[in-house]
């Protein structure tokens, strides 16, 4: 059958979902308590070992098939307007995401700032933080990072929901 990324993302979140909710119900199940006297059947909860570890494998299968396909697909793929691969892109959007903020807060400073306080103390000595580089200059490359974020953000998903990929299944 045929998915594109983002349908089988979310295919994956789901089969993620249900193993982790198996791997609770069996710690929950796979040992219990009773007092002394008490009916040890009438609390002892549903489990059974053999089919528990038989779907966990089974899902871990089919986690590790999606993956796979999910990793090809970013690997073989180039995102329109832009000379690299999904997977490529995968690393590129954070790294814009960091410059992001690291601009935003360069940018939000002013050019000299008066520090009241030394080591967490109040003190009679006046200092103060000058900005060290072009103020405009960050405020441009940040607007530059921003729209280019937006724009590797809208391609990226663009193609994950529109090209497809065999999952084999």
């Amino acid at each position: 059958m045929k998915y594109t990324s983002a349908q089988a993302n979310k295919l994956l979140k789901k089969l993620n979902d249900e193993y982790s909710a198996l791997l609770d119900k069996e710690q929950r199940s796979r040992d219990f308590r009773a007092t002394m006297g008490e009916d040890v059947e009438s609390v002892r909860p549903a489990y059974d070992y053999a089919e528990t570890q038989a779907r966990l494998a089974e899902l871990e299968g089919k986690i590790r098939a999606l993956k796979h396909a999910i990793n090809c697909f970013n690997m073989t793929h180039f995102v329109d307007g832009f000379e690299m691969t999904i997977d490529e892109m995968l690393v590129y959007i954070p790294q814009l995401t960091r410059r992001k903020n690291k601009l935003l807060e360069m940018k939000s400073r002013l050019p000299k700032e008066r520090i009241e306080e030394q080591y967490g103390r109040q003190s009679n000595i006046i200092d103060y933080r000058y900005a060290n580089y072009d103020i405009a200059a960050v405020e441009a490359d940040y607007d530059k990072t921003v729209d280019e974020l937006s724009r590797a953000q809208l391609a990226l998903d663009a193609i994950n929901g529109r090209e497809t990929f065999d999952l084999g299944e």
